[in-house]
């Protein structure tokens, strides 16, 4: 029964190309085949993106002690829904609303810019594993590359969104969030470059097959249960968020400093696809780090195995998406010069230290004792952390807030 429940989705994908195999030509079954593989990433992760906007208002209203949406619920009846009927009424108010467009701008740069943003950030969802055997495009040596190599595609998008707008606003929002996410990619990549040591491949299916050796017998041997992973997460986390333009590294969307950053003279349907190509590129970027930290779809205990495989990439990708809202609720929003100071003179050079550490783990396998390994481990990136954070505080500087008398 368990089984049957962790496949599921693939046993209905093989039982609808089987009725169909019937009476389609070959051409149209493959096609079929990749239309079945697809939709449920055009559906579950749009919808996520839909129910996050409202978990995020209503979770902010909660930490900052206000109200967050809590009115609209289903058209045409009173039933309210606690509010999260409001992503229908966004959805309605982006199609309806007037595409404006500066009569100075390069229509058409200014019309597919906020495409080519989306369509990279939906096709890094192909090589992810959802699940056991749920992958849409298994690439056995090159997936962690195709991931990225598509993640760097973005800055082009946001700069063409800032340069065709002919808005200085926007124009800078779009250098502001193309030196973030240049600087940020380094120890972003660098990060996942010791989980692909320890693996010895690029596939991210086998580097979720890679963590499913047992520890005492019953602990799934996830990469975070390691000095190096934890680290490695932690950094990954840090670099991801900058990615994703989230707080405290929302810089290029700052609206109290350039209005609304590269999307400033975007409007209607236009920005609601800048907006959800943000949140579906933070979920891709969760995914990812899942798939190389926390087991994927392993779970972290072994009598635990009979939760479906699917179910328990979706709950971690949930609880990061937590996370990433109670970040934005709490932590205040950083300068530039502290921006790309922290990019450069602290996640760098953790990074770094952090590829060391990975290389003496997994050379001193099985010659050094389990603990003396830990400890070693931990004492090699404690010390350069606690060292490279007074270096860096003394650099930029404490903030200090000074009021009208």
């Amino acid at each position: 029964m368990a089984e049957a429940l962790d496949q599921f989705p693939i046993t209905l994908k093989h039982w609808l190309m089987s009725q169909a195999s019937g009476f389609l030509p070959e051409w149209l079954l493959v096609l079929l085949s990749f239309v079945l593989s697809i939709s449920p990433i055009l559906a579950v992760f749009p919808l996520l993106f839909a129910l996050t906007t409202v978990i995020e208002r209503k979770g902010l209203g909660r930490i900052q002690n206000r109200i967050g949406p809590n009115r609209v619920g289903i058209p045409l009846t009173n039933i309210r829904l606690a509010g999260f009927g409001q992503f229908i009424a966004d959805g309605i108010k982006s199609l309806i609303k007037e595409d404006l467009v500066p009569y100075a701008a390069d229509k058409v740069v200014h019309f597919i810019a906020p495409i080519t943003l989306l369509i990279p950030v939906l096709l890094t969802y192909s090589v992810l594993p959802f699940g056991r055997n749920m992958v849409p495009l298994d690439l056995p040596q090159t997936g962690l590359l195709f991931f990225f190599a598509l993640g760097a595609s973005t800055e082009l998008s946001v700069f063409m969104a800032g340069w065709s707008s002919r808005n200085k606003y926007s124009l800078l929002g779009a250098m502001r969030a193309i030196a973030q996410m240049v600087s940020y990619e380094i120890p972003l990549i660098l990060s996942s470059l010791t989980v692909v040591m320890i693996t010895g491949t690029l596939s991210l299916t086998a580097i979720v097959e890679n963590q499913a050796s047992l520890h005492l017998g019953f602990i799934h041997g996830w990469n975070l249960f390691t000095p190096w992973g934890f680290v490695g997460f932690l950094l990954f986390l840090t670099a991801a968020a900058a990615e994703a333009n989230r707080t405290p590294f929302d810089l290029p969307e700052a609206e109290s400093e350039i209005i609304a950053g590269y999307f400033t003279e975007y409007s209607g349907f236009k920005f609601a696809i800048f907006f959800l190509a943000e949140y579906l590129g933070l979920f891709a970027m969760c995914g990812l780090g899942i798939t190389l930290f926390l087991g994927g779809w392993l779970p972290p205990f072994k009598f635990l195995d009979f939760i479906p495989s699917w179910c328990w990439f979706l709950g971690k990708l949930c609880a990061l998406i937590v996370l990433f809202i109670w970040l934005r609720g709490t932590l205040p929003r950083l300068r530039t010069d502290q921006l790309m100071g922290f990019a450069w003179k602290f996640l760098l050079p953790m990074t770094l230290i952090n590829l060391v550490v990975a290389a003496l783990w997994h050379l001193t396998g099985g010659a050094v004792p389990t603990t003396i390994r830990w400890v070693v481990g931990f004492a090699l990136l404690a010390v350069p952390y606690w060292l490279l954070g007074r270096g860096f505080e003394a650099s930029v500087g404490k903030r200090v807030y000074r009021y009208a008398a």
